[in-house]
């Protein structure tokens, strides 16, 4: 395999007065993983991301000390800010935050339900007072029902929506590996604000965006949902197999290495049984008919395929695999991940260090070759004291108008 090329007008650092989102003011009382994820791909666009964090810091800059003594998390999703420590229950704090909220673009938070309310910062009485300010909730599980109250972590809400019950194999429950419920919340929190700047781009007037976790964890379980309201069956924890199509799944190597293989119509079913497994009788066996004959007779269909694999190298497998046209991965570690082809990574400062972090998955002209740094908590509180000390109502920002 070769590397996916650069694309070819990105600089060794983008020019910040030619991105996307140049000119606009983000203002972030945020925390944890969702809208730092979020306000943090502003940042990468060009926005001024100013970050409100409590004087002992954003509590995530605690989860672990793995980059250089920084934590993986923060450095990850807040590169790119100017940091601010305040006390927003305290009225010269609050203050300062209404002033800088009066020149702001965009406003997100993920305090507890109601918190920003109580502040005076709710949504509806700052678009009121600020009718071009855009103004992004992050929540748990949305600003009504029974539960909205709940405390709503990652984990938590994979197991609420169910995301476990269709994740991992028969037995004891497991955790998807990564925080996928927080970002996939931030992901849909950046579209609505994306959005939404384009919507004020035309009518001059902001808007709200309301995101939860639960909606975005719900919204990634619509086909096992539907399956199992309407198809009257909901679909099993079949480990490294796929619930509805076979083969499609993991097999091991007589070398002990584990390649994933799908198969997704009936010519790729016929390729596979003639150059992959070397049976082309296999594919006009009646167990096998289509993918739903297939599916109904996985156990045996498995064991078959299992032998083959078993009786050869990953490399043979692979080189059936790709002669074939079948789709096909390996089933790697970290350090595969670290040392792959495809992997795409950008240099970011930490300290007096240098590390390389994934890139977005987005490439784009803008897209530069390193990442700006993260901030240490309250890094640019003098200067943001000093820039908005003084009433800004003759100040009010008019990017993207």
């Amino acid at each position: 395999m070769t590397p996916m090329p650069l694309t070819p007008q990105r600089a060794a650092a983008a020019d910040p007065a030619e991105l996307p989102l140049t000119g606009v003011l983000v203002v972030a009382l945020e925390q944890a993983v969702a809208a730092p994820y979020c306000s943090s791909r502003l940042a990468d666009a060009g926005a001024r991301v100013i970050k409100i964090e409590r004087h002992e810091g954003d509590f995530a800059r605690g989860y672990d000390s793995a980059v250089h003594g920084e934590c993986s998390y923060f450095v990850w999703i807040n590169r790119g800010k100017e940091s601010i420590a305040l006390d927003v229950k305290r009225e010269p704090d609050l203050q300062l935050l209404r002033r800088m909220l009066a020149r702001a673009d965009v406003f997100i938070q993920n305090l507890a339900p109601g918190a920003a309310a109580r502040l005076g910062l709710g949504s509806a009485e700052l678009r009121t007072l600020h009718p071009q300010l855009i103004t992004c909730d992050i929540s748990g599980y949305g600003e009504r029902g029974r539960l909205h109250k709940m405390k709503a972590y990652d984990l938590l809400v994979q197991a609420e929506s169910g995301l476990v019950a269709v994740s991992g194999t028969p037995g004891a429950w497991g955790r998807i590996g990564v925080s996928l419920c927080d970002i996939n919340a931030g992901l849909n929190a950046l579209v609505g604000i994306q959005q939404a700047l384009l919507a004020r781009a035309r009518s001059g007037r902001g808007s709200a965006v309301r995101v939860s976790l639960f909606d975005s964890a719900a919204e990634l379980m619509a086909v096992p949902y539907l399956q199992a309201r309407y198809g009257g069956k909901a679909p099993g924890r079949v480990g490294l197999k796929h619930p509805t199509i076979a083969p499609y799944g993991g097999f091991t190597c007589a070398d002990g290495r584990d390649v994933v293989i799908s198969v997704q119509n009936e010519r790729e079913w016929a390729d596979f049984c003639c150059t992959v497994l070397q049976e082309p009788a296999l594919q006009h066996d009646a167990r096998c008919a289509n993918n739903a004959a297939r599916v109904e007779h996985r156990g045996w269909l498995d064991a078959e395929v299992a032998a083959v694999f078993a009786a050869h190298t990953s490399a043979t497998m692979i080189s059936r695999l790709t002669d074939a046209q079948t789709a096909h991965g390996s089933v790697n570690s970290l350090d595969d991940l670290i040392a792959h082809p495809q992997l795409r990574t950008r240099s970011m400062p930490i300290g007096q260090h240098s590390v390389e972090v994934p890139a977005i998955p987005w490439a784009s002209e803008w897209d530069g070759e390193s990442y700006r740094a993260a901030p240490a908590v309250d890094e640019h509180g003098t200067a943001i004291r000093a820039e908005f000390a003084a009433p800004a109502g003759a100040q009010q920002k008019t990017a993207l108008e």
